[in-house]
């Protein structure tokens, strides 16, 4: 199928390159710096970071240098090998001899400190300090404006340019992180012969526990806490599965499916993180392995859903032609949401965040909303034809499943405007400590959902009775198989009735 074909074709770019990424570094490959209001910027990048324990620092100092071992306490933003160039014919104006010769300086700031960078005037904002506002600012000329507090904080370091070299190396240093926050590195010019100028080389960022970046660091537990809880699930529905394998129909098969699907997802998410942690490497492969389960098990579910939704195994014995709609309703999803999962994941080592991803959310929202309405559509027919037939006991299943599905869709709903709310009101990601809860909360939403259903349609010894069935009859079938006893007047009453009274 086309669908098919580009979902392959997705994967193995995804797959091509480097086989893993290094955990929490921010890498540099010649990049320019850009024009902001008066200087030259080059955004270093942003990271949580949490503070460094006291036991760490008296026992490393607050030089910055990595103690022997990952999880040490010890929290920084290290700059390794990092080189600026500037081209030769700006370097060829000056002497061999000549000393410094051109200035880029770095500046860390946390997020709530953004207002001491740089200055506001009436002609605009000024990052570079001039001769004019030197009273105001007590700035240094042609600098940059940094209004520093009594901690010494934001930080500054300063790389020069020597004599008539095209070549700025920065020394290997550390920064010790030792308050939580959001922090942002800027690469500063303020001087016009140095516009054209490259950056490249790395920063490393730690966190006290490992390099998995603050905003990452609950799925540690997120992901345990998930593993446990879908393996709990996944031993009491292999037992039912197993003790009443006899009476199971083809609907609960899908369901053992997607249960299996979520074990392995949670798990390989937990190993991913944890290795990303203690490592500081992210296979590309595990990564990618945890994606695909879980753009298999959404998908699956949703068919499923819809499937039950249309009463196939319950009310219908064949989707029919229908059928062939359902699979690519299924496939156009699968890529969509494995686009925007590879995105979101695949490579990531860092808290920025991702125009394609902001581009990929619509065709899953519109598809999502397609799933939505096709499932609510199919089930107002399917109770009409319970209801009809006075099938009562699926009747009473429809229903709850109704009730439940509507429940799961109205909390979706309220969920979506409380993160489009949080999102608009925390543009500089200030409360990123718990931003991490807006997307795992639709894990656990699955998670209760797919419980639910496990209840409903859970393996038993009247398991046969929601299976599909003629519908002459089917009511008697179903009280006989629920323990009521036989209506007057049949065969097997009266032969029942005249046993006793020749006994």
């Amino acid at each position: 199928m086309p669908a098919s074909s580009a979902s392959l074709l997705l994967l193995s770019v995804l797959l091509s390159g480097l086989s893993c990424v290094l955990g929490a570094i921010h890498p540099y490959n010649q990049d320019y710096f850009y024009a902001v209001g008066d200087a030259y910027i080059f955004r270093g990048g942003r990271e949580g970071l949490y503070a460094s324990t006291k036991e760490a620092l008296e026992k490393w100092g607050n030089w910055g240098e990595i103690a022997p071992g990952i999880s040490n306490g010890q929290s920084e933003i290290k700059f390794t090998q990092l080189e600026f160039a500037r081209s030769q014919a700006i370097a060829s104006q000056f002497e061999p001899d000549e000393g410094y010769t051109g200035l880029i300086q770095a500046v860390i700031f946390e997020v709530q400190d953004r207002n001491l960078i740089g200055y506001p005037t009436p002609y605009g904002y000024r990052y570079c300090c001039t001769k004019d506002i030197v009273p105001k600012t007590k700035c240094h000329q042609d600098r940059l404006i940094v209004q520093q507090k009594d901690d010494g904080w934001p930080k500054v370091l300063d790389i020069y340019f020597e004599n008539n070299d095209t070549i700025a190396l920065s020394w290997d240093e550390a920064i010790t992180i030792e308050s939580t926050g959001m922090y942002y590195l800027w690469f500063v010019i303020c001087d016009e012969d140095l516009q054209a100028a490259t950056v490249r080389g790395q920063t490393t960022w730690k966190n006290p526990t490992g390099y998995l970046p603050g905003m990452m660091y609950p799925n540690i537990k997120f992901f345990g806490v998930m593993s446990l809880s879908y393996i709990t699930l996944g031993v009491v529905w292999a037992a039912l599965y197993g003790r009443f394998w006899r009476d199971v129909f083809m609907l609960q098969h899908c369901i053992t499916a997607v249960v299996a699907l979520g074990m392995m997802e949670m798990s390989t998410w937990y190993f991913d993180y944890v290795n990303f942690n203690t490592t500081g490497s992210r296979p590309y492969l595990t990564t990618f392995y945890a994606v695909l389960l879980g753009c298999l098990r959404k998908t699956i579910s949703r068919i499923l859903v819809l499937i039950v939704s249309m009463g196939f195994g319950i009310v219908l014995p064949y989707l029919g032609v229908i059928q062939k709609q359902i699979i690519a309703l299924g496939a156009s999803y699968f890529v969509a949401v494995s686009a925007l999962d590879f995105v979101t994941n695949v490579g990531t080592i860092d808290d920025l965040r991702s125009t394609a991803r902001i581009l990929l959310v619509l065709p899953v929202a519109i598809l999502d909303a397609v799933f939505i309405l096709w499932v609510f559509t199919s089930l107002s027919k399917t109770l009409n034809q319970l209801q009809a037939r006075r099938a009562t006991s699926k009747l009473e299943l429809y229903r709850r499943f109704t009730n439940t599905l509507a429940l799961m869709v109205w909390v979706s709903v309220a969920w979506i405007a409380y993160e489009m709310y949080y999102k608009v009101t925390d543009q500089y990601n200030e409360r990123w400590q718990s931003d991490w809860i807006a997307s795992d909360f639709w894990y656990i939403l699955n998670f209760v959902f797919l419980s639910v259903v496990c209840t409903l349609f859970r393996p038993s010894v009247h398991s046969t009775r929601f299976a599909y069935s003629d519908v002459e009859g089917e009511d008697e079938y179903e009280q006989v198989e629920i323990g009521q006893t036989r209506p007057r007047g049949s065969k097997g009453a009266d032969a029942e009735d005249e046993a006793g009274k020749l006994e």
